[in-house]
């Protein structure tokens, strides 16, 4: 048998031969687990039996407790339901192994590895499915199978096992332990186990299990139930009279008795001559006591399992798209908080012991990779990208890794191809006869505009003319009290024309002698 000089994560020594088989199968206390079978415990469940259990659960029997839960999660359909919505939320969110802060290149590809390993894995979505189990009673545990090839210890399947196997040990209340028929019970084995708790409250391990809440509005649901059944029964049918005749004989009576209960399920029946049916009128009553008190135990449930009601029941009154919304996020609170969970112990419980076993680099349980789920959500890339562009234009500084990290766009590896906007196609080559034209064209561009320097001399010959025009005109609106006043005032305004007349005048001449010139060069 191998030995290591590894150490488990309490600081004790571990063998390497423990891994060959799971600690189930190889201990002969632990024979009589695989012969463990339900009580099922919610049958005749009253009020003081279902103290009793929790009772018992508080004191290190567990077993009570882990059976009522999964009876519970069977008989209820509105439980079984929320329960899986929180459950199948765990398998949306990636994850990815990140190495310790400030890694070296060796840990770096220790964690590479490590993920390499796990995206491999084909069990660890059941895996992780049945560590959700946790929820309902408190704790999942799951033993694991190994295998050694190419110098690399790796897991090769977990194993769900049932709840009742486990014992709370009894000094140390937050310890779980195989039920081997000792009192302290037989503690699990290192390596050999993803051990995964989860809490809805603090306290003891016995006392976090979110069954202990969901036991209560599960037997009031129950009694509504059967109530409302018995109350189907009497009233929901009329009332059935058998009439027999004077004299009749036991057997006859008993003849008649048959036939009436009969007729109330399967519609027909038999009496002899002389005896009489008569149908009443069905007994009144109402039904909405029954389903009041069947849906208060629902909508408790759903609070207690998903943080709220109406991303399951909506009633159309109190259920807004807005409040809606506000359930949701709450929904998506308790989902990140028990990935966040989930995620430390598949780091204690997996990653580390691959990590001991095959990194290169380990040298202490405090430089671990780790499991982490990507929690984040994907931004709306229209709501996103708008006020993004007006951030960067004011000179924020934004990461792009933090941009891809919103967006979930992952970043493009080196020489990877990318997406990008499509350059214009080049201009076909012009047709030689009217290349000439186009040549002439662009030239023209390049040099200075005729008719801009004309209009620019035009400007500042008539400039002094204009501006003291616009004076007389403001001097006059400024001075003017009302609209007919500056009307008489502008037709009686004796404007100087002679020197802006000039410098039109030379304005027309030079644009008609440029004018004749460039005929004369095209003609040329």
């Amino acid at each position: 048998m191998a030995h290591s000089s590894i150490l488990d994560i309490n600081g004790r020594p571990f063998d390497l031969g423990e891994l060959a088989e799971p600690q189930t199968e190889t201990e002969a206390k632990l024979a009589q687990l695989h012969r463990h079978y339900a009580d099922h415990p919610s049958s005749g469940l009253t009020p003081a039996r279902l103290a009793g259990i929790l009772r018992d659960a508080e004191q290190g029997d567990l077993i009570g407790q882990c059976e009522l839960a999964e009876d519970m999660e069977e008989k209820d359909a509105h439980i079984q339901s929320e329960l899986g919505k929180r459950r199948l939320a765990w398998q949306g969110p990636d994850w990815n192994i990140e190495p310790p802060p400030g890694a070296s290149a060796e840990e770096q590809r220790d964690a590479e590895q490590i993920e390499e390993l796990l995206r491999s894995a084909t069990w660890l979505d059941d895996c992780i499915f049945d560590c959700g189990d946790a929820i309902l009673k408190g704790f999942a545990n799951l033993e694991l199978s190994w295998d050694f090839a190419d110098n690399t210890h790796f897991v090769t399947a977990t194993e769900y096992r049932d709840p009742g196997w486990f014992q709370a040990h009894p000094d140390r209340r937050n310890e779980l332990r195989l039920r081997d028929g000792s009192h302290e019970g037989m503690e699990l084995r290192p390596f050999s186990w993803i051990s995964h708790q989860a809490r809805v409250k603090s306290g003891y391990l016995s006392r976090r299990a979110l069954a202990r809440v969901l036991a209560w509005p599960f037997l009031f649901k129950n009694y509504s139930v059967r109530d409302l059944a018995e109350f189907l029964e009497i009233y929901g049918l009329p009332l059935r009279l058998g009439k027999y005749p004077a004299g009749a004989s036991e057997r006859e009576k008993m003849t008649l008795l048959r036939a009436v209960m009969s007729i109330g399920h399967n519609a027909g029946g038999i009496i002899p001559r002389g005896m009489d049916i008569e149908f009443e009128k069905a007994a009144d009553g109402a039904s909405d006591p029954f389903m009041a008190m069947i849906n208060w135990c629902e909508k408790s449930q759903s609070k207690a399992i998903l943080g709220g009601t109406l991303t399951s029941q909506a009633d159309g009154k109190s259920s807004t798209n807005a409040l809606g919304n506000v359930h949701n996020e709450v929904r998506q609170e308790i989902r990140d908080s028990d990935l966040k969970s989930l995620g430390n112990t598949l780091t204690r419980d997996l990653v580390l012991p691959l990590y001991m076993l095959n990194g290169k680099s380990y040298r202490s349980p405090r430089r671990t990779p780790l499991l982490v789920f990507d929690l984040n959500e994907p931004e709306d890339l229209a709501q996103f990208s708008g006020p993004l562009k007006g951030l960067v234009e004011l000179g924020v500084q934004i990461p792009v890794n933090w941009v891809h990290e919103k967006t979930r766009i992952p970043q493009a590896q080196k020489g990877e191809a990318v997406l990008a906007l499509a350059t214009q196609a080049p201009a076909p080559a012009p047709e030689p006869e009217k290349s000439n034209a186009s040549l002439a064209a662009l030239k023209a561009g390049d040099e200075k505009d005729t008719a801009g320097q004309l209009s620019e001399q035009l400007h500042g010959a008539a400039g002094d003319a204009v501006s003291g025009w616009l004076d007389q005109i403001r001097a006059l609106v400024e001075s003017a009290d009302s609209l007919e006043a500056l009307q008489a005032g502008l037709l009686a305004l004796d404007l100087d024309a002679a020197a802006l007349t000039e410098a039109m005048g030379q304005a027309l001449t030079l644009a008609s002698l440029a004018g004749r010139y460039e005929l004369l060069q095209d003609a040329r």
